[in-house]
């Protein structure tokens, strides 16, 4: 079973650093690691990203540039840097799957140039629908497969497990490889029990 890291901020780590964390979480999880990669939230403002010491405005540039480079610093390749320097990182390991998480333009973008799957958040399935029309195209102008995709929170009956088991229903008809039931709150264990309840009425 895969296991996914949802979702680093590649834009607020030196490139390397986050390559070597990734190979060591591949390395431990016998390479089960799925990368998600998200820009941060708008909400977060840019006094956040200054007190961190990186810029909000360049962060899609730093993630496309990381996304750029660590297929090959994870996999213990040479690689060069922004600065002309040479680094080697041992020991490789595999580049996981990478999920390109948001619900935006530029999300569909990213994830048609460096991803295996995209991740949108609380959309319908018609909206998946749409998404995939949109990815379709934009991996064909790459030559690149059509990355899969994930919905995380989709907006389900919370009520009624056998009724949110029809509403996915209706999210894997539209294409949809994965969702993630997440937790909403502080009832965290009633979510879990929920989700458990509703992956029950699916297999029923």
């Amino acid at each position: 079973m895969k296991q996914a890291l949802g979702v680093m901020l590649l834009a607020l780590r030196p490139v390397a650093w986050a390559a070597k964390q990734i190979g060591s979480l591949q390395q431990v999880s016998g390479n089960r690691l799925i990368l998600g990669v998200g820009t941060g939230n708008p909400a977060h403002g840019d006094r956040a990203w200054r007190a961190a010491g990186v810029s909000f405005t360049d962060r899609g540039a730093r993630t496309d540039e990381a996304l750029r480079l660590l297929p090959s610093l994870v996999g213990g390749e040479p690689t060069t840097l922004g600065d002309d320097l040479s680094v080697t990182l041992s020991p490789g390991a595999p580049m996981p799957p990478v999920m390109i998480a948001g619900n935006g333009r530029r999300a569909l973008r990213r994830a048609a140039d460096f991803g295996d799957s995209w991740a949108a958040m609380a959309i319908t399935p018609a909206e998946v629908t749409e998404g995939l029309a949109k990815l379709t195209g934009l991996a064909a102008e790459r030559n690149r497969p059509r990355p899969g995709v994930t919905v995380v929170g989709p907006p389900l009956d919370t009520t009624d497990p056998s009724r949110a088991a029809d509403q996915l229903a209706a999210y894997a008809d539209a294409g949809t490889d994965r969702v993630v039931l997440a937790p909403t709150g502080p009832d965290w264990r009633r979510d879990y029990e929920f989700a458990a309840a509703v992956r029950a009425a699916i297999r029923a």
